[in-house]
């Protein structure tokens, strides 16, 4: 992928750092990949969702790679599948690596985990910081329904470049799909409305701001006549890696 991953452009140096916007379309994409896999005729639980399986195209649209630990969801009467723990540290669901009881709302966690490291552009587990700093979860939790300190986890390389209300709406987002009680937490198709009501609120004010600057030039393109929705999608911008390849259960 031209792009390389999230990972990759959260915590290496060099790359430019992303943009709100951008960040929130990788949220979207990546969302748009789990709900497609939960919502499947025989759902499939991702089970090893994290920063460095987003892989991002030459738009930043989101893929998700590496199915190696995916497992088929329960069937019939079952709520659950039960199964060795795997994973990586930091991302997966605190009930799962108790119990070793896998469900979609395993994957919903660590999407929780990973939009915190997108609004904070740290990482899940830093043995670099001290303390509760190590675990960005951990951490950031307190902050994240208070609209008074949530500025105090934002990603300083966004520079203050972020509208408030969104940052909130995201953090609330996050701190929903992390709570400890998987019932609680919404699916993946709920996630993904939210975050795209984010994306058309922001793009809708973003045009009516340009539209009323550019009102008194007649000659003046409109700025909607270029807009593609990001919803239109195409083959090519299937959330997963590839749209010709089955992911693999087990």
């Amino acid at each position: 992928m031209p792009k390389g991953s999230l990972e990759n452009h959260l915590f290496r140096r060099g790359p430019q750092p992303l943009s709100w916007a951008t960040r929130i379309k990788v949220a979207i994409g990546a969302a748009r990949g789990l709900s497609f896999l939960h919502d499947a005729e025989e759902q499939v639980i991702y089970r090893d969702f994290k920063a460095s399986n987003i892989l991002l195209d030459a738009d930043f649209n989101a893929k998700l790679s590496d199915f190696g630990l995916a497992k088929a969801g329960p069937t019939g009467d079952r709520t659950h599948v039960s199964t060795q723990v795997m994973g990586t540290h930091g991302y997966a669901a605190p009930e799962y690596v108790a119990t070793g009881r896998l469900t979609a709302k395993s994957d919903v966690y660590s999407f929780g985990v990973v939009l915190l490291e997108l609004l904070s552009g740290r990482r899940a587990v830093d043995k670099t910081k001290v303390g509760v700093e190590q675990n960005l979860v951990d951490w950031a939790r307190p902050y994240l329904g208070d609209k008074r300190k949530l500025f105090r986890i934002m990603d300083t390389k966004l520079e203050g470049q972020y509208p408030q209300k969104g940052a909130y709406t995201a953090a609330t987002l996050a701190s929903q799909c992390l709570s400890t009680e998987p019932k609680v937490r919404p699916r993946m198709a709920e996630v993904l409305a939210t975050l795209e009501q984010l994306q058309t609120t922001k793009n809708a004010a973003k045009h009516s701001q340009t539209e009323h600057q550019t009102v008194f030039d007649p000659v003046h393109k409109s700025p909607l006549s270029q807009h593609r929705s990001p919803r239109n999608l195409t083959p090519s911008a299937s959330p997963l890696l590839s749209h010709r390849q089955s992911p693999r259960v087990r």
